[in-house]
């Protein structure tokens, strides 16, 4: 394993920031990460990088990334309904939800097209278009980075929350997550519950959609209001969609008639972070080579050679004029570092 000293992270994460860290190595074999221990201590902080497709780095990493390039996809165990498969936490997601379809084990198609590794899918609870994680995740296991001890956590140990965590949150920094295994179903389950999905299977005359089909429809959808980030720098969805009780739901849709909003099993009501900022002009607005996506305003982008300082005053101004006009204060689905 070598450790190389003032690495450009530009090529390493989806943003594109021009910045560094002080010390970058790769992993590519788990007998490497004794040494991962032996560093651990005398580099500090220490940063787990998989794809790179969910951080914003706002300043240089004065410590040690891991850049995560463990591979490796097995089926574990064949059930009578349902395959256990194991994928290896350097692993493309994308790549891996393709290799799900292509050997018939359903679960992940409304998942496809979201970038970043198997190993982050996790700790951010990813989901989209009515699936997350939590829905096919059976276990992962992690090195405790403090004891050396592999570790396995199932769902409740995960404490999985709106793209949430356990690792997000009281045991951050602490694993290097290994491997992740899923339950996937022999049988199709598709959910076309999201208008958009069904808006696209209609206008191709698709009536009994297939998960490849509702895989394609995902895909194109992603590609149609999403920035490409060898174009325009970005992590994807930037806040995550507020949830808020029925009372303050109630108030502000006597406000806003208009205002689009998804009641959950909970009572709450789930409000579209993208059309929040949308309603206060912002779509567009740029700051410092940094702008809110014209397309979709839920996205932040590297529009021309934004520092992450610059995109972090945005997302702040963003926040602010939505806090002003309703009350309401956006959280971040990026980790900002």
């Amino acid at each position: 394993m070598r450790i190389d000293t003032h690495v450009n992270l530009k090529p390493y994460h989806t943003f594109g920031i021009d910045t560094h860290a002080s010390q970058f190595t790769r992993i590519q074999h788990r007998a490497e990460l004794n040494l991962v221990l032996q560093f651990y201590t005398q580099y500090q902080p220490l940063l787990i990088l998989g794809g790179g497709s969910n951080v914003l780095f706002t300043k240089p990493f004065e410590g040690l990334i891991i850049k995560n390039e463990l591979k490796g996809i097995r089926i574990k165990k064949r059930l009578k309904n349902e395959t256990l498969v194991e994928a290896a936490s350097g692993e493309s997601w994308h790549g891996f939800v393709c290799w799900a379809l292509k050997h018939h084990l359903y679960g992940l198609e409304n998942l496809a097209l979201i970038p970043g590794s198997v190993g982050a899918s996790p700790m951010q609870n990813i989901g989209a278009y009515g699936r997350e994680i939590k829905d096919v995740f059976e276990t992962l296991e992690a090195l405790n980075l403090k004891t050396g001890v592999i570790e396995h956590f199932n769902a409740a140990d995960c404490k999985f929350g709106y793209r949430e965590s356990i690792f997000k949150h009281e045991c951050q920094g602490q694993y290097f997550i290994l491997s992740v295994t899923f339950r996937l179903h022999h049988q199709p389950r598709v959910n076309t519950s999201y208008g958009a999905i069904n808006a696209v299977l209609q206008s191709k005359g698709i009536l009994n959609p297939s998960p490849q089909d509702v895989a394609n429809a995902v895909i194109q959808i992603r590609s149609d209001k999403l920035p490409d980030p060898a174009k325009y720098g970005n992590a994807g969805s930037f806040f995550k969609n507020p949830e808020i009780d029925a009372s303050l739901f109630l108030k502000l849709q006597q406000q806003f008639p208009d205002i689009v909003h998804y009641l959950q099993a909970s009572g709450h009501y789930k409000l579209a972070a993208g059309w929040l900022i949308e309603q206060c002009g912002l779509k567009g607005y740029m700051h410092d080579g940094a702008a809110v996506h014209a397309a979709q305003a839920l996205v932040l982008i590297n529009a021309s050679a934004a520092t992450g300082k610059a995109v972090l005053e945005l997302s702040k101004h963003v926040q602010q004029c939505v806090f002003e006009r309703f009350g309401i204060t956006l959280q971040t689905e990026v980790n900002l570092l």
